[in-house]
């Protein structure tokens, strides 16, 4: 019984509802379709321009990062570089004590054997 007393309560407020807005619509219904039709279009219209300039920042900040990531990888290889260097001139100061360290540890082995 109380479904049914709920459904009809249901079924009036839709009427009320649909009987107000038939009263009170300030235009008729093909001035308010040619509205509607008119603000879909501005909200389309409205919708393309923001997608362009959407687009238009993230081609710009695609542009930055990769500007961004080319000078890191530039940084990168410096760095790099200068401790290639700086390691190479370590071998080679390495290298230069070994010769000097064997060379005088030859002279002073022939200066005792003679």
């Amino acid at each position: 019984m109380e479904e049914n007393n709920g459904f009809g309560y249901f079924v009036l407020g839709l009427g009320l509802g649909v009987a107000a807005g038939v009263l009170l619509a300030p235009k008729a219904g093909a001035e308010t379709r040619e509205f509607l039709a008119a603000k879909a279009g501005e909200g389309t219209d409205y919708l393309r321009s923001r997608a362009d300039e959407s687009k238009e920042y993230l081609r710009q900040r695609g542009s930055d990062i990769a500007h961004s990531a080319s000078d890191i990888v530039e940084k990168g290889k410096t760095a790099v570089n200068r401790r290639k260097d700086t390691l190479s001139a370590a071998v080679d100061a390495g290298k230069q004590a070994y010769r000097e360290a064997v060379s005088s540890f030859e002279e002073n082995t022939r200066g005792e054997g003679v």
